[in-house]
């Protein structure tokens, strides 16, 4: 049995093109039949010591050691607890300043109230004297005045050093407190942190770098990369982490049975793999278009955590997936699909994306290595400017956006054919037992513009079932099946009427038992004014094969 690509009436034998992988070597294909281009792009940086650069060597350095020291020291968790010291510390003597403030206030008013009245008796007291010495030489009554006034700047000078005395008092008052409360504080932290947990993991991972595990310097790395390589963001950003972790293990143990019921299955799973090995998670963003499933995810806070503990339970089985080893696949693909998902209209649907991206982006850095959105509608760019200005530049690079026509080519640049989910134009069905990506190879055909190709599939003997997947990428082309018998006298049988494909169309799969020797002739004709490529697979099972 073979495949024949018939164009402008000139018959070429066409070799099946494999698909093949990152360590498989290319498959030569005939001319009309080339091999589908990857994008050779799409490279993640190396996990593998060796290939790191000086800077980025002595980053990971510095880091290691810092987890070291405050693993062995027991301090990994130490951040919560000063944080928590520290904001207790600043309360109570904030709270202090405020009564002595209020305290001098009370003393200055006082201190006014004095002032006053001493200076109403010295006015008395004047009044008095003028009366005694109004005979007295004028030179007795002046030096009475002169020792009055003497008298009275005395008593202003006494109350301005008692003025600012109380300051100078009360501010070395209230940094000995401050001083005390810290150093209370920072004895009860000591003092809790008594127990030394060499055995913290994240993702399964050990973190101690003294115990070896090479996979520890990956995980490292992704923080590292999170942070641009600066060693003291980066532990500070796993320390927030592994914090976060430990709320949500107890948020999470408290969970109700019903959470995996949150939102209808399908809407997030792992489907096959990329060209470079990573798993691809599938986001079907289309299920919250029903009222009842967005009033059930979203409609009130309950509905909102909920989903929320179930979007994270689903990441966290899709990270025990990965291989964190030196080489090893250790990040996902992620394909959100936007058909009919709710628009930014829609407040609650806004706020459960960010969260998630909020959240994703803070405690699983680098898990991700692309994010394909496809089907993605025009209100979408409004709706991207909403969450765009919180996300890294890193994390923006891995973006990639794909309007309804080029879902399956963009796709087919990352995933192959064979993996990609039959509604995203790709082969590959749920539960298929027709065709394998072992037992099956690809073969890609180039119609040009404003012309037709034909393939033909053997059946060299009677009694053989032809099989076969096609698509054509972005399809908008008319599509017809006919078997051709070898005897010249038996009749042309139509297999599918000609039909005009509709660029969203799925990959078709059919079928046809040949009673005798022949071919099934598949006709693509191209009208457009761009060319087209047609993708297929197929296979031949003969009943003589069957018996033997």
């Amino acid at each position: 049995m073979g495949v024949e690509v018939v164009s402008g009436g000139v018959v070429e034998a066409v070799a099946p093109a494999k698909e093949v992988s990152a360590k498989a070597e290319a498959v030569a294909v005939a001319p009309g039949a080339a091999a589908v281009a990857k994008n050779t792009s799409f490279r993640e940086e190396s996990n593998r010591l060796g290939d790191l650069k000086d800077g980025e060597r002595k980053a990971l350095a510095e880091f290691r050691a810092k987890v070291e020291e405050a693993i062995v020291e027991g301090k990994l968790f130490d951040l919560e607890d000063s944080t928590a010291a520290t904001s207790s510390s600043k309360v109570k003597v904030e709270k202090k300043k405020k009564e002595k403030k209020e305290g001098k206030k009370k003393k200055e008013k006082a201190a006014e109230e004095k002032k006053a009245e001493e200076e109403v008796k010295v006015e008395e007291a004047a009044a008095t004297e003028e009366k005694k010495t109004e005979e007295e030489p004028k030179k007795e009554v002046e030096a009475v005045e002169e020792k009055k006034a003497e008298e009275a700047k005395e008593v202003e000078a006494t109350e301005e050093k008692k003025e600012e005395a109380e300051p100078a008092e009360e501010k070395k008052q209230e940094e000995e407190a401050a001083t005390a409360e810290d150093a209370g504080e920072a004895e009860k932290a000591d003092t809790a942190a008594v127990v030394v947990d060499k055995d913290v993991a994240l993702w399964g991972v050990p973190l101690l770098p003294s115990k070896g595990d090479e996979a520890t310097d990956v995980v490292l790395l992704k923080f590292l990369r999170a942070r641009d390589f600066k060693a003291g963001a980066a532990f500070e950003m796993l320390r927030r982490t592994l914090r976060w972790r430990r709320e949500w293990k107890s948020l999470a143990a408290t969970a109700a049975a019903d959470d995996d019921d949150a939102v209808p299955e399908g809407a997030c799973r792992l489907d096959g793999a990329d060209r470079e090995g990573h798993p691809v998670c599938y986001n079907a963003l289309g299920v919250f278009a029903d009222d009842t499933v967005y009033k059930a995810a979203l409609g009130d806070d309950e509905g909102k955590a909920r989903f929320l503990r179930w979007r994270v339970r689903a990441m966290e089985s899709h990270v025990a997936e990965l291989d964190f080893a030196p080489g090893g696949v250790a990040s996902l693909l992620q394909v959100t699909d936007l058909r009919n998902s709710p628009g930014p209209a829609r407040k609650d649907f806004r706020v459960a994306i960010r969260q998630v991206v909020d959240l994703f982006q803070d405690n699983y850095p680098e898990l991700v290595a692309r994010n394909i959105l496809i089907n993605v509608p025009f209100s979408y760019y409004a709706f991207s400017t909403l969450f765009y200005p919180f996300l890294t530049q890193r994390t923006k690079s891995k973006f990639v956006v794909a309007r309804p026509s080029k879902v399956t080519e963009t796709l087919l640049k990352y995933i192959p054919i064979e993996a990609i989910p039959v509604k995203y134009g790709g082969l590959k069905r749920d539960g298929d037992t027709e065709f394998s990506a072992e037992d099956a190879e690809i073969t890609e055909v180039v119609v040009k513009a404003s012309s037709t190709e034909t393939i033909e599939i053997e059946a060299t003997e009677g009694d053989t079932t032809l099989t076969w997947d096609l698509t054509v990428l972005g399809w908008e082309v008319s599509y017809k099946e006919e078997f051709v018998p070898s005897d010249e006298g038996s009749y042309t049988i139509v297999v599918s009427k000609g039909r005009k494909m509709g660029a969203t169309e799925e990959a078709v799969r059919n079928s046809f038992r040949a009673g005798e020797p022949g071919k099934v002739v598949i006709t693509v004709e191209n009208a457009t004014r761009g060319k087209k490529k047609v993708l297929f697979r197929h296979k031949a099972n003969s009943s003589s094969a069957k018996k033997c």
